[in-house]
């Protein structure tokens, strides 16, 4: 069955780099938009960032802009979200998601309603 497993969280000093995995089963991810999310404690959950299917180009939201990069590894159906000068901010569990080509993922931020399946997170802590 479809399947999203994040993995690569832990502790990490501010200025330090994390890279989380999202590997699916069950699908091919190639051919749905994935988005990053995050969840702090006490907090909503928030989009962090999307990449969708074909041509479009990835979104980040603003408070992650120029530190984050996400992308594929095709031949390995896995997703990943290179994280780069951690602020303490950035303390949240992690989840990733999958959405139908052309849903989810848009030029100007995310519709979370048409994410179809989520996984069951990966936590980052950044603290000295």
């Amino acid at each position: 069955q479809v399947q999203l497993v994040e993995s690569g969280g832990g502790l990490v000093q501010p200025g330090g780099s994390l890279r989380l995995s999202c590997a699916a089963s069950g699908f091919t991810s190639e051919y749905y938009a994935i988005g990053w999310f995050r969840q702090a404690p006490g907090k909503e959950r928030e989009g962090v960032s999307c990449i969708g299917v074909g041509e479009v180009s990835p979104y980040y939201a603003l408070s992650v802009k120029g530190r984050f990069t996400i992308s594929r590894d095709n031949a390995k159906n896995t997703v990943y979200l290179q994280m780069n000068s951690l602020k303490s901010e950035d303390t949240a569990n992690y989840f990733c998601a999958s959405a139908q080509a052309g849903y989810g993922c848009y030029n100007r931020g995310f519709q979370v309603g048409e994410y179809d399946y989520w996984g069951q997170g990966t936590q980052v802590t950044v603290s000295s």
